[in-house]
């Protein structure tokens, strides 16, 4: 399964670098470690300088807003899934199209989400903190944000993004001229592989568009600016929404295709503008011939950067692309099973997968101030953000778990069944979910962890190698399971293979990476794991009982969130026992506002007597 998502003062200044998560017990969680901020740095620099923001509630404003646009954009992406399957149901032109969107997929994990974010936050950071650390030396001042030499965010953008820019141009061409074989190779039992061969080419246009948008996101990102990389999926959802509106009757399947190709541009568009006002905020003299180099690296003698920046690019592509692979097993598995297995595994899959989306924000908020810390070489700094990133985000994630378990069957009726889509359908999907479900917390963790192992800025094989040995573990129990079992074999094989890159990911971290307590990890994920088996039972027969889907999936819901919580508080899961906190200060925080209301009015009351 694959997701589909300040500034600081100019004065000296000592910036919290972690401010989303509460203080929980030692040693897991320890205080959050202060960053001294260059007195000569720029506005902009003090908020990147600790990786942090301009304040103690930077990450805690940062995740608020990308929490805000991404639950809309998946929202969009839902009404998206409901408005295809209204028009197509669950049938042979939902499967083409189906087919076709595997190009956008892989590109938005490739370009978007993982792959270029992995390697070019780094690198965005690293030349960040040069940038700093040139404005505290020599040079025209610290409004320029540079010395004696070249800024290296322009340097930097100027030897990368054209030549990178020609790269999704070639690509996108490769995929026109090779759809017929990529359809071919990719569900070689589809009934009207034509009309899954013209959607291809309409989406392969997505090649140049993901990649300028997954290049603008990561620029963007590592400079702490996260409003407009967590937009792109409103707007590129809401393209696609429109174009079915419009030419779903003319053009058929095909609307959904176009829509894709609009709602590209539409991402790069909604960035743009921001990352061009980046640039020129620092504006130093022309650029260099070469590109200054990501994090610091020990190298040989004589050898040269760009070898090393190529190593970084090979390791996190073939760990995107490994990941992503993930889909095209189970497109090729269910290519032969009846019509309708691959819309059932579609429609399951971005259902589920949105507690996953909800867990990884906090991660991608977080992931320049890890690589950011690693820059400077604080590893202490990176590995308390990775660990309250992992407990955090594993708290989400399993919740929303739960949910998904105990709400299936009305969750599925109420999104999906009308139109084209069966009651049939409604039950199958249901199904589908609770098996992908299964798999949450391992995709989450590989996400987060992935990010750890790639945020020190080098070359590391550990990723590649545990996604390749969950993708024969997914490939060898699906191929095992899908004659007896159908979908739900592959989405089995899904969870069991994601989550044996999550164990080998969690082990892979060391001093080389980010030096993770990993016994305390898992203790504390053992804890949330057991709260979230017993609301999801709770949940489950709360939902059975309640009646209407809508009504279901409301009570099931909340009792899943409310029992979560309080078992999780009874277990010691310190997130829970933070949530449980902050609600019972409520009413006190109430009270007090409203008797300093009160004492606020009384003063009033008084001068006025008095000035009369």
């Amino acid at each position: 399964m694959t997701a589909v998502p300040g500034t600081g003062p100019t004065a000296p200044a000592t910036v919290p670098a972690t401010a989303t998560a509460p203080a929980a017990p030692a040693p897991l969680e320890p205080a959050p470690v202060l960053v001294p901020v260059p007195a000569s740095a720029s506005a902009s620099d003090a908020g990147t300088a600790s990786g942090g923001g301009g304040g103690p509630s930077f990450l805690a404003r940062a995740a608020a807003v990308t929490a805000a646009l991404t639950v809309a954009g998946s929202l969009l992406g839902l009404v998206r899934d409901q408005v295809l399957a209204h028009f197509f149901g669950a049938g042979s032109e939902t499967d083409a199209f189906l087919v076709a969107w595997t190009v956008p997929e892989m590109a938005a994990t490739l370009l978007i989400e993982d792959g270029l974010a992995f390697f070019l936050v780094p690198a965005f950071s690293a030349a960040l903190a040069r940038r700093a650390a040139t404005a505290s030396g020599p040079g025209p001042g610290p409004g320029h944000g540079s010395g004696p030499g070249p800024d290296p965010v322009r340097a930097l953008v100027v030897t990368s993004l054209p030549r990178m820019a020609l790269c999704f141009v070639a690509a996108g061409l490769a995929l026109i001229a090779a759809a017929p074989l990529l359809v071919a190779l990719l569900a070689p039992g589809l009934p009207d592989p034509g009309l899954a061969v013209d959607c291809t080419r309409l989406t392969a246009t997505c090649a140049l568009t993901f990649g300028l948008a997954g290049y603008a996101s990561a620029a963007l990102r590592a400079h702490q600016r996260f409003v407009a990389p967590a937009a792109v999926y409103v707007v590129y959802n809401a393209a696609i929404i429109t174009a079915l509106a419009l030419f779903a009757a003319p053009l058929g399947v095909r609307a959904a295709a176009l829509g894709v190709a609009v709602g590209g541009a539409c991402m790069v568009l909604v960035q743009a503008p921001t990352l061009w006002r980046q640039l020129r905020r620092h504006r130093g003299t022309a650029a260099p011939a070469r590109t200054p180099a990501p994090p610091p690296v020990a190298r040989t003698a004589g050898e040269p950067a760009v070898r090393l920046e190529t190593a970084v690019i090979r390791t996190v592509l073939l760990f995107a692309l490994c990941r992503q692979a993930q889909v095209l097993i189970e497109r090729f598995l269910a290519s032969s099973l009846p019509a309708g297995a691959i819309s059932h595994l579609n429609y399951a899959q971005k259902v589920a997968q949105m507690p996953m989306v909800l867990s990884l924000m906090l991660c991608t908020v977080t992931f320049p101030v890890v690589a950011r810390a690693l820059a400077d070489g604080d590893t202490r700094r990176a590995r308390d953000r990775v660990e309250r990133d992992l407990v955090l985000a594993g708290a989400v994630v399993l919740c929303g778990a739960a949910a998904i378990v105990a709400c299936a069957p009305a969750l599925a009726r109420l999104l999906f069944e009308r139109g084209a889509f069966t009651g049939t359908d409604t039950a199958t999907t249901a199904a589908v979910m609770r098996v992908y479900a299964l798999g949450l917390l391992g995709h989450t963790l590989v996400g987060a962890l992935a990010r750890a192992h790639f945020s020190v800025g080098r070359a590391t094989w550990a990723p590649f190698a545990a996604m390749a040995f969950g993708i024969v573990a997914t490939a060898g129990l699906g191929s095992l399971t899908v004659g007896r079992f159908g979908v739900y074999g592959i989405a089995g094989a899904n969870a069991a293979g994601i989550c044996v890159t999550a164990a080998l990911l969690l082990r892979a971290l060391g001093p080389r990476a980010v030096p993770l307590r990993t016994r305390a990890v898992v203790g504390r994920l053992a804890r949330l794991g057991l709260a979230a088996a017993g609301s999801a039972a709770l949940g489950a027969l709360c939902a059975h009982h309640a009646g209407p889907p809508a009504l279901a999936v409301c009570a099931g819901g909340l009792v899943v969130a409310v029992a979560f919580l309080l078992l999780g508080r009874a277990l010691g899961a310190w997130p829970c026992a933070y949530v449980l906190g902050r609600c019972a200060a409520l009413p006190r925080a109430a009270r007090g506002h409203a008797l300093t209301a009160r004492a606020l009015r009384s003063v009033t009351r008084k001068r006025r007597r008095h000035d009369r």
